[in-house]
This record gives structure tokens, C-alpha cells and sequence, in this order.
């Protein structure tokens, strides 16, 4: 059965190099959106003192800022733990979602998602918007994959 007016005026072989173009291209953009995690686990070790420079103006971790205020009881060094686990969970999505796992994405955008609530409890506004845009550029990333998997 042939659909009307798709492909038109295209031969069979070019249609098929079209759809594998097609194909490479979903491919490429889900992989540049999964280098984000890479790029969220490196802000996220700055802003959370893992480094030996700390900025915390826009690379703020809410979950740890909480436990930096309110988990005093639990050891100085806890709240490093957590965000040396925060940036290695970071770095593990990454390598799930280059590799084409979905769930990776959406694991990541609901992981940031709630830390994002906590950002706004603690009032970090900026912070609240370097969440807001790794959170699109995995929501694009899974759509990609998406759209890939459907082709």
C-alpha cells in the first residue's frame, strides 16, 4: 500500500538515504543532549564544594543546600557525600542516555524536577534557572530518541 504525497518525486533509493539522514540526525541530537549530563554533573561538583573553587551563585544542588542548613546533626561531611553521589548518579544517566536509553532522560528531568522545588524553597533563583534549562534540553533529548524509535 502507498501513502499519497509522501515522497513524491523521490526515488527509492533517495527516499531510504532521506530517512537514514533522518535517522542520523535524531541520533546526533540525542547524544549532544545527553553530553548535558556531563555538563550538569560539572556544575554541580562546583557549586556544591567538590572542587576546590566553589560557585554557588548559579550552581546550586537544593538537596544538599537543605542538608547543608538542616542535617548539621548528621557530620560536616555529609552533605559532600551526598553531592559526590548526586554528580556520580549525574554521570551515569549521561552514559545511559548516549547510549539511547530513554528513561534516562526522563529519570534526570524528574530527578531536577524535584530538586528544583527545592530551590525554591532555599530562594535560588538563578540556580532555579540552570536547572530549568538542562531540564529542556533532556526533555528534547527524549523526544529525539522518541521520534527515533517511532521511525
Amino acid at each position: 500500500m502507498q501513502t499519497l504525497n509522501v515522497g513524491a518525486g523521490q526515488t527509492d533509493a533517495e527516499y531510504r538515504a532521506a530517512e537514514e539522514q533522518r535517522r542520523a540526525d535524531l541520533r546526533s541530537e540525542s547524544e549532544s543532549d545527553a553530553n548535558y549530563y556531563f555538563w550538569a554533573a560539572g556544575v554541580a561538583a562546583l557549586g556544591t564544594g567538590l572542587l576546590p573553587t566553589r560557585l554557588n551563585i548559579l550552581a546550586n544542588v537544593g538537596a544538599v543546600d537543605l542538608l547543608r542548613y538542616y542535617g548539621k546533626s548528621l557530620g560536616p561531611a555529609y552533605p559532600l557525600v551526598v553531592a559526590a553521589a548526586w554528580v556520580a548518579g549525574l554521570v551515569a544517566l549521561g552514559f545511559a542516555a548516549r547510549r539511547g536509553h530513554r528513561w534516562a532522560f526522563m529519570a534526570g528531568m524528574v530527578l531536577y524536577g524535584l530538586d528544583m522545588i527545592t530551590l525554591i524553597v532555599t530562594f535560588s533563583v538563578g540556580a532555579f534557572g540552570v536547572h530549568s534549562f538542562f531540564v529542556f534540553r533532556w526533555f528534547q533529548g527524549q523526544n529525539a530518541l522518541r521520534d527515533l524509535k517511532e521511525v
